[in-house]
């Protein structure tokens, strides 16, 4: 009899639940896209509607597992976005809920800053994480203007939990998520209670801490009920989307590299748990979700979302064109795109800068030193930059990865969306200098869920062990020297071009683009 593993997938934009066997192939897949509205008359809140959400996580399950016998399914998993958080009452019953995106706590991190001088300082040595992001503010937040609610505040984790909490019955966090609160040590792997104490939050509302890939328990009569799951599958522990499409795509040693190409991208780097972040804050730490590592992070923003702004902006008629030939636009960009000379004219695009976390924000989006002459400055030339752009930035992001933290690397894993484009990955190991590889998986993330619900069953020793039976890659990009000097001078060029918009913002001439709340 065939058996199988479950990972649900709680994403910023969608719930997905993937169906593999236990040799990774993906066997079905339902997903709904949901959405995280603004509560009324609270500025750039992002509420997290669990009723609802709990119904569409009902529904993908349904869908996943229909006509497989529900016992085959030997264990489930969930992964989420991080920072999102759900807040429960003493009878485990959730009260409220923001996602990732959620930025209502401005106020709240000012504050923070105000109360000590070095109090984030403090905190990012301990966490590798500013207040930004995290679960601090926005519990300060709660507790100012819903005091009602957070009165009955008695216990918290992340949306991933929530799901499994609701399919097994217990309320538990692993660290690679929970890192992300702010809240927690990345050295011991645990909350450090001392700092919601310190900010006024009760200590006694985090749960247990249990590591990706341990058991919960079983799925509950209830919920096996509402998802036509069995009570004989195990419910296992999960993790944040980023780590574990990390051990989705073999990223699981010391020293392993990637670049996940989507909507924003993360350069992500895996270290011993032991390295202390940064003194500068120029990246992010966070618990990895294999034993005793960490992952630094850098992140660039709106990457992917630039080129599609790009397409639908200045690019109809191909996309038309594209349509009648049933093929993908970028297809026909691409093309044109490899005969625009490396460097594209010195086209400087200015959206993303380089992680800069303790002072988080960019410039106004911009297109710098265009040329009059159609054949230099044109609809190729600025696609091939913007793509050029997004590998230097992340450049940039992986050195400073490697100057901080002293871990080296020669290969980096490339995958996301961006990893279908054959240019765009020649560009990255043109402006890395590294060597690329590209993966065979699609859903990493998710293939990540189902290596720890296999962990936690035994069907794997650990992440190591599944990712050396599990992940294939199909493509490998080696670096062109001339084409790395090329880069390593465009960089020089484009940090001095930034740091002048960014003066534009800061006189109130142009707008930023973003910025972290408290800035």
């Amino acid at each position: 009899m065939k058996n199988y593993l479950l990972a649900i997938d709680a994403g910023t934009g969608s719930i997905r639940a993937v169906l593999f066997d236990t040799k990774g192939k993906q066997i079905a897949m339902a997903q709904r896209e949901w959405i995280h509205l603004e509560e009324k008359g609270v500025k750039n809140s992002m509420s997290f509607d669990f009723a609802t959400n709990w119904e569409l996580t009902k529904t993908v399950i349904q869908e996943a597992i229909e006509g497989i016998n529900p016992t085959q399914i030997l264990a489930l998993s969930a992964t989420s976005m991080r920072e999102g958080i759900v807040v429960y009452d003493k009878k485990g019953n959730p009260l409220w809920g923001v996602a990732n995106v959620d930025a209502r706590a401005s106020k709240e991190v000012k504050e923070l800053k105000k109360l000590s001088k070095n109090i984030e300082t403090k905190f990012y040595k301990t966490s590798g994480q500013t207040f930004a992001l995290g679960a601090l503010p926005r519990l300060l937040w709660l507790k100012k203007n819903r005091p009602q609610i957070y009165k009955k505040v008695a216990s918290i984790s992340m949306i991933g939990d929530f799901i499994l909490a609701k399919l097994s019955g217990k309320i538990a966090v692993d660290p690679s998520n929970a890192g992300t609160t702010g809240i927690f040590d990345l050295k011991r792997r645990t909350w450090d209670k001392k700092m919601a104490k310190e900010m006024g939050i009760k200590p006694e509302i985090f749960p247990p801490v249990l590591e990706s890939g341990e058991i919960l328990g079983n799925v509950t009569l209830q919920a096996a009920k509402e998802t036509g799951l069995s009570t004989t599958t195990k419910v296992v522990m999960g993790g944040g989307d980023v780590q574990l499409g990390s051990a989705g795509l073999g990223v699981v040693n010391v020293g392993d590299g990637a670049i996940l190409g989507g909507s924003f991208w993360q350069q992500v780097v895996n270290i011993p748990h032991t390295i202390r972040p940064p003194k500068d804050m120029s990246i992010r730490v966070n618990p990895h979700v294999v034993l005793n590592q960490s992952q630094a992070e850098g992140i660039t923003f709106f990457s992917g979302l630039i080129i599609r702004w790009f397409r639908d902006a200045f690019c109809n008629d191909i996309v038309k064109k594209a349509k009648k030939k049933g093929i993908d636009p970028y297809i026909l960009l691409e093309k044109k795109a490899k005969k625009v000379p490396v460097g594209s004219y010195e086209i400087l695009p200015i959206f993303s800068d380089a992680m800069h976390y303790g002072k988080w924000y960019h410039a106004s989006a911009s297109l710098l030193n265009l040329s009059i002459d159609p054949t230099k400055t044109n609809r190729y030339s600025i696609y091939r930059a913007l793509l050029e752009n997004t590998a230097i930035v992340s450049a940039l992001n992986l050195k400073q990865i490697e100057k901080t933290t002293d871990v080296h690397f020669k290969k980096i894993v490339f995958a996301g969306g961006a990893s279908n484009s054959d240019l765009w990955c020649q560009i990255v190991a043109d402006a890395t200098g590294k060597t690329i590889k590209v993966p065979r998986v699609t859903e990493a993330t998710a293939l990540g869920a189902a290596m720890s619900a296999g962990i936690g069953v035994g069907i794997y020793k650990n992440f190591q062990d599944a990712a050396k039976k599990l992940v294939r890659f199909e493509k490998t990009y080696k670096p062109k020297k001339q084409n790395y000097k090329i880069y390593k001078q465009l960089t020089k060029k484009w940090q001095k071009a930034y740091k002048k918009q960014l003066q534009l913002v800061d006189e109130n001439i142009t707008t930023s683009m973003w910025s972290a709340p408290g800035i």
